[in-house]
C-alpha cells in the first residue's frame, strides 16, 4: 500500500498549520517525530542581502527554509560568480559530508529558517530512521536537479534555458500550494538569473521580452510573471520551439 503524500496531524499540533510542510522533507514524519525535531530547532530570520553562510565557512548548522528565498553561489578563481541554485520554502540546506560549506548562501528577501545544530540534527536522524530515508530521497532529487542543470547549461539555447527556469519555479510553487498555478514570483534579480543560466543580464532581459511578445508569459511586475501558455513554454524548454 503506498504511503500517504503527507501524514495528517492532530488539530492541536504546532505544525498543523505549517504552509511549507507539503513541500518539505518532514511531510511524512509522524507527529511525535516532528515535536522532537522542533525541540532541537530555532527560528532564524535574515533580511534581504544578508548572508546565511559563506563558502569555506565551517558547517555548524543545517537549515530548513520556512519563508522567503535565498541564492546559492560560488566565486571562481578569477572573481566571476556562478549562481548554483535558489532555495525556497520547504527546501533543506547545509547537509554536507565535508566540514566546510562548498558555496555561499544569501537572502534574496526576508527569509525565515529553522536552524539546527549539525551535531544535534545528526543525533536526531539516528533516533529516527524515517528522517534518514526522507533526506535520502531529498538528496536523490537534488542530484537529478544538478544533472538537469548540466544539460541546461551545456545544450540549451538562451530561450530554452529561460523557459526551463520559469517552468521549474512554477512546479516548485505547485508543490507548495498543491494546486495548479499560473503565476511565479522572481525574488532574484536579472543578474542572478543570468549567473544561474550562464547568460548575460542583457540576454535574460531580451529573452523575457521575447517570451512576452510571443504571448507565452505576461509580466505582472518586475518580480512576478504569469504563464499564459504552459504547453508552448514546455515545448520551447524541450527544444521544440523557435528562439
Amino acid at each position: 500500500m503506498p504511503e500517504p503524500a503527507i501524514i495528517p496531524l492532530p488539530a492541536d499540533h504546532p505544525c498543523k498549520d505549517c504552509k511549507v510542510r507539503p513541500a518539505s522533507f518532514c511531510r511524512r514524519l509522524n507527529p511525535e517525530t516532528l515535536i522532537d525535531m522542533r525541540s532541537i530547532g530555532k527560528m532564524t530570520v535574515l533580511d534581504a542581502g544578508q548572508p546565511l553562510f559563506f563558502e569555506g565557512d565551517s558547517v555548524e548548522r543545517v537549515f530548513m527554509v520556512s519563508a522567503g528565498a535565498l541564492k546559492l553561489y560560488s566565486l571562481l578563481g578569477d572573481g566571476r560568480r556562478q549562481v548554483t541554485g535558489f532555495m525556497f520554502p520547504g527546501d533543506f540546506l547545509g547537509i554536507s559530508i565535508e566540514d566546510e560549506h562548498a558555496f555561499s548562501a544569501e537572502a534574496l528577501e526576508r527569509v525565515e529558517l529553522w536552524a539546527f545544530s549539525r551535531k544535534q540534527f545528526g543525533e536526531f536522524c539516528e533516533r529516527n530512521p524515517r528522517v534518514e530515508r526522507e533526506l535520502f530521497h531529498l538528496a536523490a532529487h537534488e542530484l537529478a536537479a544538478a544533472q538537469q542543470q548540466m544539460v541546461l547549461l551545456g545544450r540549451k539555447n538562451a530561450a530554452e534555458r529561460l523557459a526551463s527556469f520559469l517552468l521549474n519555479l512554477l512546479c516548485r510553487r505547485e508543490r507548495l500550494t498543491g494546486k495548479d498555478e499560473r503565476q511565479v514570483d522572481l525574488p532574484m534579480n536579472r543578474l542572478d538569473i543570468a549567473d544561474y543560466l550562464g547568460l548575460t543580464k542583457e540576454t535574460v532581459s531580451r529573452m523575457i521580452a521575447q517570451l512576452r511578445d510571443r504571448k507565452l508569459i505576461r509580466l505582472v511586475s518586475q518580480n512576478s510573471v504569469e504563464i499564459l501558455d504552459r504547453d508552448m513554454l514546455s515545448d520551447l524548454a524541450a527544444g521544440f520551439g523557435e528562439e
